[in-house]
């Protein structure tokens, strides 16, 4: 369907700029259910992330850095017609716009996914409207991901804002409703690149993380061209970075390519959760790619049908404790 222009007034006059004030909107007909929660949440770094937002309307509202530049897309679904409403904001909005199927999971083909677990059957009854989203935005989901290596998921989210807030840029278009500040576009490679030492030591991130996203930010136009390659080409340039291995490839290939095989291998949660799932204990990563291997080709889906499910082993003893590495 071919967007439409309409224009739209900023929630307040300092909110948007002029150039920002135009609006552009499709809608998208999915024709079959779709469930945006579960199928954007991967997309979402925590509850306070500045790039993400959800409204008290239920809307989704990303700001992301695109091929054209930074541009806002708001997500709404019409749960009678069955429709996808999306509007977007800045010179990234028809990018955006154009990506709205690929980004709620229409290139994404469940055929030949059989599960032959009760609980991954149960769960794909109950999560119909769940499918792999492909953001195509590589930078956008690598760098979450770096920062994402080896630590809680309280320090990577708090390192995460703090990057954002400091070097990212107030996201196009108008305030959501029910925040009094903007959205914060994540910073390109040409930020990344300027940001002091200092700075990032400041945000929480040791020398090993920062070293990565550098290395990443200097051949950020070559990883952004892996979302029209295949996987196993797309896997071999991203790991070809130093300081990108396994698990951060997949993180990355799961929301930037849609990739409904990449396994996490080496989280600290994974496949304990997934043990749990499928045999009722706790295993090592390497059990897991044996559980798995029944689902070659559909192993993410798998994991992420088991994560919908909301089973995993008990808790016992204390949380870990994240090291601050802004105190060495």
């Amino acid at each position: 369907m071919t967007a439409t222009t309409t224009g739209t007034e900023p929630a307040t006059p300092s909110s948007i700029t002029s150039s920002d004030r135009r609006a552009r909107s499709r809608i998208w007909r999915p024709g079959r259910p779709l469930h945006l929660g579960a199928t954007l949440g991967p997309l979402r770094h925590g509850g306070g992330d500045p790039a993400c937002y959800i409204d008290r309307a239920g809307g989704w509202w990303l700001a992301a850095g695109t091929p054209a530049g930074a541009g806002t897309l708001r997500l709404t679904r019409s749960a009678g017609a069955g429709e996808i409403h999306a509007t977007a904001w800045g010179v990234g909005a028809s990018w955006l716009l154009d990506g709205v199927p690929s980004l709620l999971g229409a290139d994404d083909d469940p055929d030949g996914f059989v599960p032959r677990h009760p609980l991954l059957a149960e769960s794909a009854r109950r999560w119909p409207g769940w499918r792999v989203p492909r953001s195509r935005m590589v930078l956008g989901s690598l760098i979450p991901a770096i920062i994402e290596q080896k630590v809680t998921g309280q320090e990577a989210f708090r390192s995460w804002r703090e990057l954002l807030y400091r070097f990212g840029t107030p996201a196009p278009g108008p305030l959501p409703p029910g925040r009094n500040y903007p959205l914060r576009v994540p910073p390109g490679p040409a930020e990344l690149l300027a940001v002091p030492s200092w700075q990032w030591h400041r945000a929480g991130l040791d020398g090993a993380r920062v070293r990565t996203i550098r290395a990443v930010a200097t051949v950020a136009r070559r990883l952004e061209e892996t979302v029209k390659l295949s996987a196993a080409e797309a896997e071999r340039r991203l790991r070809l970075v130093p300081g990108v291995g396994i698990w951060t490839a997949a993180e990355t290939r799961q929301r930037a390519h849609g990739d409904p095989d990449a396994v996490s291998v080496g989280d600290y949660h994974l496949s304990g959760v997934v043990g749990w799932a499928l045999l009722g204990r706790t295993i090592d990563d390497a059990e897991m790619l044996e559980v798995l291997a029944p689902y070659a080709g559909h192993r993410y889906r798998a994991i992420r049908y088991i994560e919908l499910a909301g089973v995993g082993p008990p808790r016992r003893g204390p949380r870990f404790a994240g090291r601050d590495y802004r105190g060495f």
